[in-house]
């Protein structure tokens, strides 16, 4: 590389830090209100942006380094397809449209995609590397210059006096300029090797496939567990004025007879509360929201309105009273009340401690510092207790800043078990939670179970009709047009015998295969290894099948944990390109354990699917999981477990 390349590239290196500056920033203020507030549609604007600007400069380093730099980003996701009425799911929740189905998809696509933390990750560091070749090379050089024509800078505004120590050491150099010329030589003689130094680290990292630096690491979660604490210390803050809010909506409602405020004294904070549900993941603890379902009224025959033992006349009185009753009585909501007066002391006690101490070490460090620099006064005042030693002084502020910035992993842990103190359900209510979504559960997976068999039933009666039914109608118009045929034309009688055996053998194969798709012989015969195996037989891919069953599961789990495999083995080869893959199958307390590992590409994603959301239904009617690893690149596993008993003794080897 010349050095006018090597310089020109230097500068396109030091614009490029300019825009990754203002790209990251932005990215940032609108995805933190996503993130954290919920508002959802601010965050892919930005990663779109990002990931065009980004595919861009890996065409850039592409052509700089001549290492290929592929578009390491997942597939998007299909566009979701309505069910038989019409409606579009995501989740558990269906839609008329398919607006919010194909939203929250590519949300999740753009999200859990590795390589869009490998994009963020390069802009952090970027920033700190993408001046450095242009700095070392031409920032001395420019000194030089600036010092050989004008001189010192001493007089200009925001330019300390000469008594500053770094300025008498610029006052040397400006009378023998020439060393401070001498100090660009180095950054010159390097400049091609720093600049193709930063040119193959972009491009290994925003390659796919690759890992983060480790020390890029550590050095996000130490300022991301700082920055949790910050916000922390924030909501406790905020938690100061909604509790401010519930006292003022108790007194206007007991004391001035506004009733209508009592009910919202007890709730409106609900949504920070469920925020500092979900933070107290940061510190590893999950608690679940504890609320009671909320009362609906309920119109009676009559036209009155019901809301447990009594009865109104209109329904905004009984929505009202429901909404009353659901806040007033729910234990919950008299915790959550109880935590919003403690809380901003206890987070306060607990991880205001290290933003404390960031702040104002930080703070000492710049402030005075520039106060020393531009009026004199000492810069060691700012810390009391080392007053008039400027040594200590920095090394009181850095310390404070290390401190701050190691602090907050345990101090998050105990804040969030403070947090579940509190707002985690009681016993009862975790049992009453728990039965609540087990019976969510079964009603979900007993609707998905009906109309599996609906498709299923419609499916059978599609292939009757279009294929065996029709080659069997057409057999006997055969055996009619013969019997016309035997006496006058006995040869195209026997033309038509042949076409009509032709025909009758391709309705017993089509008739073979449709019974086989609804109920295996082999399955019925052998037992599910064995019909494993027999899959594995026809499986284009090497497939090996182990494991040891005592004996046979329930015919329904049998035959639902037969097709779960099925559709396995066909994703991994039609979809993955697997050439090995192994099946093995257990069955230990009560759980059949089955798993398919492949070689494939990996990337399977249930939300991105039809087929594995089928295996998710089908598994979910016996209350079983499908859990599926499939990093990019491979290899997939993935785990079926079905709680069953084995009914039988083994009837297949292995």
């Amino acid at each position: 590389m010349t050095y006018p390349r090597a310089l020109l590239r230097a500068a396109v290196l030091a614009g490029m830090t300019v825009v990754v500056l203002v790209l990251f920033a932005v990215q940032l203020v609108l995805m933190a209100p996503g993130v954290v507030l919920g508002m959802v549609f601010l965050i892919p604007p930005p990663i779109h942006a990002g990931r065009v600007l980004v595919n861009r400069w890996r065409r850039m380093f592409e052509a700089w380094t001549g290492r290929a730099v592929p578009v390491p980003y997942e597939p998007p996701p299909p566009p979701p397809e309505p069910d038989d009425e019409g409606l579009y799911r995501h989740d558990a929740t269906l839609y008329k449209t398919p607006r919010f189905p194909r939203f929250f998809r590519r949300l999740d696509w753009l999200m859990k995609d590795p390589a869009t933390k490998r994009d963020l990750s390069w802009q952090f560091w970027f920033l700190l590397l993408g001046l450095l070749p242009l700095a070392l090379a031409a920032g001395p050089l420019l000194l030089a210059a600036w010092t050989w024509i004008w001189g010192p800078p001493w007089g200009l505004p925001g330019v300390p006096s000469p008594g500053a120590w770094w300025a008498t050491a610029w006052t040397a150099l400006w009378e023998h300029p020439a060393w401070l010329a001498a100090l660009a030589l180095p950054g010159l003689v390097a400049l091609p090797w720093t600049v193709g130094a930063v040119a193959r680290w972009s491009a290994w990292l925003l390659a796919p496939g690759t890992r983060p630096p480790s020390s890029s690491k550590r050095v996000e979660q130490t300022l991301l567990g700082w920055v949790r604490c910050a916000f922390l210390v924030a909501c406790a803050a905020a938690e100061v004025v909604l509790f401010a809010i519930s006292l003022a909506c108790f007194a206007l409602g007991f004391g001035l007879g506004l009733v209508f405020l009592i009910p919202v004294a007890n709730s409106h904070f609900r949504w920070l509360v469920n925020l500092r549900r979900q933070f107290a993941e940061w510190g590893g603890v999950r608690i679940p929201r504890p609320y009671a379902p909320q009362l609906r009224p309920e119109l009676r025959p009559d036209g009155m309105y019901r809301v447990k033992n009594n009865l109104y006349k209109t329904e905004t009185m009984a929505s009202f009273n429901a909404s009353w009753q659901w806040t007033w009585n729910d234990i919950a909501s008299w915790r959550d009340l109880l935590w919003l007066a403690v809380d901003p002391v206890a987070t306060l006690a607990l991880v205001g401690l290290p933003v404390a101490a960031v702040v104002y070490g930080g703070w000492g460090l710049v402030f005075p510092w520039a106060w020393t620099e531009f009026f004199g006064a000492d810069w060691s005042a700012w810390y009391g207790a080392v007053a008039g030693h400027r040594t200590l002084g920095l090394a009181a502020g850095l310390a404070l800043v290390a401190v701050g910035l190691a602090a907050p992993r345990p101090l998050l842990v105990a804040n969030a078990r403070w947090t579940a103190l509190l707002l985690r359900p009681t016993k009862a209510a975790a049992e009453e939670a728990a039965l609540r979504e087990r019976v969510e559960r079964l009603t979900q997976t007993r609707s998905d179970a009906l109309d599996a068999q609906a498709a299923e039933v419609r499916r059978i009666e599609r292939d009757l009709h279009d294929g065996a039914q029709a080659r069997l109608i057409a057999v006997g118009l055969t055996l009619g047009a013969i019997e016309r045929l035997m006496d006058t034309d006995p040869a195209a009688a026997r033309k038509l015998v042949a076409q009509a055996r032709e025909t009758s053998a391709t309705a017993l194969t089509e008739l073979r295969d449709l019974v086989r798709g609804i109920h295996p012989p082999v399955l019925s015969e052998r037992g599910l290894g064995d019909a494993v195996r027999a899959l594995a037989l026809d499986t284009a891919a090497e497939v090996t099948v182990a494991g040891e069953l005592a004996g046979r599961p329930p015919a329904p789990v049998e035959s639902a944990a037969y097709f779960a495999v099925s559709e396995l083995l066909a994703n991994a080869t039609r979809h993955g390109g697997a050439e090995r893959i192994g099946v093995d199958l257990r069955h230990r307390d009560g759980l059949l354990r089955i798993t398919v590992t492949d070689d494939g590409d990996g990337g399977a994603d249930p939300s991105r699917g039809t087929g594995l959301r089928g295996i998710e239904r089908r598994l979910g009617t016996f209350d079983g999981t499908l859990a599926i690893h499939s990093p990019r690149g491979g290899p997939t596993v993935a785990t079926l477990e079905l709680p069953c008993a084995l009914s039988s003794p083994k009837t297949s080897t292995f």
